[in-house]
């Protein structure tokens, strides 16, 4: 049904039933469950996508990120004193400019994920979150629901009853405003969605499960003696 906003947009509002409040509960019980493992690290920790705007699916990721560097090794025994060991842990660099990341898989159908990059986020790459909507414990704990673009570029606004969708073609400098982030960030997220819509996914520059019984660092430092790009863009 057509609806209007505190932004001034018009767009389609989406009732949720009541299944979908019970699923959005449950994705966020599981990402608190798991952000509560992590406090220890004195970290920022955060949630992203859909979980955060409340706009979940029944195959939604719940992604956590620990937005600091962190050393891998210290996130692992922090999830694991929670009873939450690792199912995966794969070392992911998107492009050779990108900072590589660490990512814990939680479980076999890899819905829980944990992920942290290696170094410092550059402010793009920090906006990313801030694009796909965010929360911390305290949002999530709340019962918050946040703005933030899906990945079929359509802006989700949450309202009283559900959310609101409106298409950002057109209106990006207001979507920027809106998710507090720069028009750079919007129009790169947009080029890169847009060419993946069109051509699907371009692979990765690098993509390293790291084998079970080895620490993480001990296939880094491979990675970092080998590799000079991803040495560059990885804190060394």
């Amino acid at each position: 049904m057509p609806a209007s906003n505190p932004y001034g947009l018009q767009g389609v509002e989406v009732e949720y039933s009541e299944e979908h409040w019970r699923l959005l509960r449950e994705k966020r019980r599981k990402a608190a469950m798991v952000m509560r493992a992590l406090q220890p690290l004195q970290a920022e920790i955060i949630v992203h996508g859909s979980v955060a705007r409340g706009d979940v699916r029944e195959d939604s990721d719940i992604d956590v990120v620990v937005v600091n560097p962190v050393q891998p090794s210290l996130i692992e025994l922090a999830l694991e004193k929670r009873g939450l060991r690792p199912f995966k842990r794969v070392i992911v660099q998107a492009t050779p400019l990108y900072v590589p990341k660490v990512y814990f898989i939680l479980d076999p159908e890899e819905e829980m994920v944990v992920s942290t990059p290696l170094a410092p986020l550059r402010p793009r790459e920090r906006e990313f979150y801030k694009w796909g909507g965010e929360l911390d414990l305290k949002g999530v704990l709340s019962g918050k629901r946040v703005p933030g673009v899906n990945k079929e570029l359509v802006l989700i606004i949450p309202t009283e009853r559900g959310h609101m969708e409106v298409e950002i073609q057109g209106i990006e400098g207001l979507v920027a405003r809106i998710l507090g982030v720069s028009i750079e960030t919007v129009m790169e997220r947009v080029k890169v969605l847009t060419r993946r819509r069109e051509k699907g996914h371009t692979g990765l520059y690098l993509e390293v499960e790291v084998p079970p019984g080895v620490p993480v660092e001990e296939v880094l430092r491979e990675l970092r003696w080998r590799d000079k790009l991803f040495r560059r863009r990885s804190g060394l």
